[in-house]
């Protein structure tokens, strides 16, 4: 990536970079749209059963994550910073409408480029201590962002997002 947005801690960050073969502006339909979210944003054989998205510094992305065991679990990011095709900064620390939340864990920064015909892709999960990073490490943050970041790119190239 050209530039981030953030300078990168490895004592809190964690980072998940991949080259891409589908357009950024695909990828940030897929991430901004409900409809495309609720299809790739959970690993398989978990989903997502109810997305909202209000797209603006401040606005809010709620979604509920359902384990295959039927479990449904309920999340609220406040957005800090939205820039098209370039960025997203969400954060847990933070509901709608900049409203602190009483269990914060961490930040995300969304970041895509544009190479070529594809993307370059950035996802950084930002946290307030190293135990926090442990924790998110040791609960799959690799394994499952990867995971749904290929889910995405498959559910791209099946023509679910179009232009």
């Amino acid at each position: 990536m050209t530039s981030s947005i953030i300078k990168l801690n490895p004592d809190l960050d964690l980072v998940l970079e991949r080259e891409i073969d589908v357009p950024v502006e695909l990828v940030w339909k897929a991430w901004t749209t409900p409809e495309h979210l609720r299809q790739w944003f959970a690993p398989k054989p978990w989903n997502i059963t109810a997305c909202e998205i209000d797209l603006r510094p401040g606005g809010a992305l709620n979604f509920t994550m359902a384990s295959p065991e039927g479990g449904e679990f309920p999340n609220t990011l406040c957005f800090l910073d939205v820039a098209p095709c370039e960025r997203l900064i969400m954060t847990d620390a933070l509901q709608g409408g900049y409203r602190p939340s009483t269990n914060p864990f961490f930040t995300a920064v969304v970041e895509m480029e544009r190479r070529g015909a594809g993307a370059f892709y950035r996802a950084v999960a930002i946290h307030a201590d190293d135990a926090a990073r442990k924790k998110h490490e040791q609960m799959g943050f690799h394994d499952g962002w990867g995971t749904v970041l290929t889910q995405m790119v498959d559910y791209i190239k099946a023509g679910r997002v179009s232009q």
